[in-house]
């Protein structure tokens, strides 16, 4: 028999009528046998999710020593789904237990964490499904990282004896038995780590849109839906800022081969996207399946005559980021230059300075220069690889739309093809390359 596991978002948490829909979709489908759940998110614009409502009560307990004040804002959150879902559930004693355990524990972790603990909470009520703290089934190692092994045989223990469980996105506990959270967005990570581990044949992403769309609707009107895709496409699209999906939720499922089905909680009938591993996914006959963008990089321009000659050139350069903990994201070089990408955020200031000296020093090059407020975008699909003048009828569509490329960068696999852009020609930019292959 099919076995699914569903991740229902904070939109799809949001108040106690979404919760309805929940339930229905979870019923639709005898196979919807395990849930994982966001914290609410914001039921209309200006609205504050619960997250960010339980980091204000973190800041408090830092200045007063409790959370009080500002867990009011998380009980009446609360307070208003019970009543919203008139299904007699009493969410008190679990607000009470919640509150008590935020000012003692005192840890920023935690606090984040209640809005996913919450929720789930109210969810098994809603299903009569066995609740399973993930804190009790995700386990960090001493780096920080998820332990594989540990996690996979405790969920795979604790839903052994029961047919529905809800699980509570985004966290799991330390070696030293302390609440530590994945990145925002991780419950995605969180639901895929159980499909995972009871070997599901397919995990469903609930969110707010009908899949995966060929770039973002708010640059081009009504771009086309992607059916499928590859977990690769996925990968580098998601980076890049189609941000459907959080990018590191598809290691867990991409080794066991579980497809992700992206579905519109709100449009249960739609079709939604499929992403699937290399080997089951055909290419719809598209060039291109999507273009993605993200914006303020800065690019560090590094020339030496006869670099190519000089053994450890580039090592001496990537050493100096590494030394001051800076993440790269791209390298493209010719015989006689080298460009580093980084993260604006993560070189502001006195380090980028400090690191432009160490470079010189360390490398010696003849000429350093820095190019900030540059734009990536992604240009991504299986296709480019076995298609003739994939690269020319993207530059040709840039000059047209009278856009200059700062830099290019593409892969050995040919899945990809990233330009570099002013920020301000983005949106242009994405829009030009959609319409050159999609239109």
């Amino acid at each position: 028999m099919a076995l699914k596991v569903c991740k229902f978002g904070g939109t799809s948490m949001a108040d106690g009528n979404v919760m309805k829909a929940v339930k229905k979709i979870i019923e639709a489908d005898p196979a919807r046998r395990f849930v994982v759940v966001s914290a609410p998110g914001k039921r209309f614009s200006g609205d504050i999710k619960v997250t960010d409502l339980l980091y204000s009560c973190y800041d408090e307990i830092q200045k007063t020593g409790t959370c009080k004040e500002a867990f009011k804002a998380i009980r009446s959150r609360f307070e208003s789904i019970a009543k919203e879902l008139n299904m007699s559930i009493d969410v008190n004693a679990d607000l009470d237990e919640t509150q008590r355990r935020m000012d003692e524990e005192n840890s920023k972790d935690f606090c984040a964490s209640r809005g996913e603990y919450l929720s789930a909470k109210v969810m098994s009520k809603v299903l009569g499904a066995k609740f399973i703290d993930s804190e009790d089934v995700v386990f960090f190692n001493e780096y920080g990282v998820m332990d594989d092994k540990k996690t996979y045989k405790a969920i795979a223990d604790a839903v052994a004896d029961c047919d529905k469980a809800v699980f509570p996105g985004f966290y799991g506990k330390d070696i030293e038995g302390k609440i530590k959270t994945f990145s925002r967005g991780g419950s995605d990570i969180t639901g895929a780590i159980v499909a995972r581990a009871v070997n599901a044949s397919e995990y469903e992403n609930w969110t707010d849109v009908s899949g995966f769309l060929a770039c973002d609707p708010r640059i081009v009107e009504n771009p086309k839906r992607i059916s499928t895709l590859s977990y690769k496409e996925l990968r580098e699209l998601s980076y890049m800022g189609a941000n459907v999906l959080h990018t590191e939720s598809v290691f867990p499922v991409r080794k066991a081969n579980i497809p992700i089905i992206i579905k519109n909680t709100f449009r249960p009938e739609d079709e939604g996207t499929a992403i699937l591993p290399v080997s089951q996914y055909k290419p719809e006959g598209n060039i291109v399946t999507g273009i993605a963008g993200k914006k303020n990089f800065t690019v560090i321009l590094i020339e030496k005559n006869h670099m190519n000659n000089e053994v450890g050139f580039i090592r001496k350069v990537l050493s100096v980021l590494e030394k001051e903990g800076i993440n790269i994201e791209h390298i493209p070089s010719g015989i006689d230059t080298m460009s580093v990408v980084v993260e604006s955020s993560e070189i502001q200031g006195f380090k980028l300075e400090r690191v432009i000296e160490e470079i010189k020093n360390d490398a010696e090059p003849d000429v350093i220069r820095v190019m900030e407020n540059v734009a990536l975008i992604a240009t991504v699909g299986h296709g480019m690889s076995s298609s003739i003048g994939t690269s020319a009828r993207l530059f040709k569509a840039m000059a047209e739309a009278n856009i200059n490329a700062k830099l290019i960068d593409q892969g050995s696999s040919e899945l990809n093809i990233i330009v570099g852009v002013k920020n301000e020609d983005c949106e242009r930019c994405i829009a030009a390359i959609y319409h050159e292959f999609f239109d």
